[in-house]
């Protein structure tokens, strides 16, 4: 029980840390190619895998897979061909960053249990359940306000 406690008195003071456990590297590089090309946009040409991977500093064939899952989904734009890329239309910047989270991570990634029981829920709650779920409520309503067009001045990816 003590080893408990500790951790949700670690978890309650670290929040960023919180956040990170509960996105998958995906999901946190999906995050942040998305935003980075939405601050691109303004020179209004299609961005290449390797360009947006270079900027971000992450593996280029990783990054590849999760721009075209996020494509597929419609949440960002994309074009085949010798200037093809990938780009954010007017469209895409309406997009939440709930839906990216969803897109990477599932539908339950803000949901599941944090200690990653099958049966864990209101009604039969896990040792930490009570305790982040206050936490996941925030946050999925933080990401769920933040369309990625109005996120990006002054911003690092």
């Amino acid at each position: 029980m003590q080893f408990i406690c500790s951790t949700i008195t670690y978890f309650r003071r670290i929040n960023a840390i919180q956040y990170q456990i509960m996105f998958t590297k995906s999901c946190q590089y999906a995050i942040r190619a998305v935003i980075y090309m939405t601050a691109q946009e303004a020179n209004g040409k299609n961005m290449g895998v390797k360009e947006i991977a270079d900027a971000l500093q992450v593996p280029q064939q990783f990054l590849a897979k999760i721009l075209q899952q996020l494509s597929r989904h419609s949440l960002i734009s994309s074009v085949k061909g010798p200037n093809g890329g990938f780009y954010i239309s007017e469209a895409n910047s309406k997009v939440t960053l709930l839906d990216i989270v969803e897109c990477i991570d599932g539908k339950g990634a803000l949901t599941s249990c944090i200690l990653g029981l099958p049966t864990c829920s209101s009604e039969h709650p896990c040792p930490l359940h009570h305790h982040f779920y206050g936490s996941r409520e925030g946050l999925k309503n933080i990401l769920s306000s933040c369309a990625i067009g109005g996120m990006v001045e002054g911003n690092t990816y």
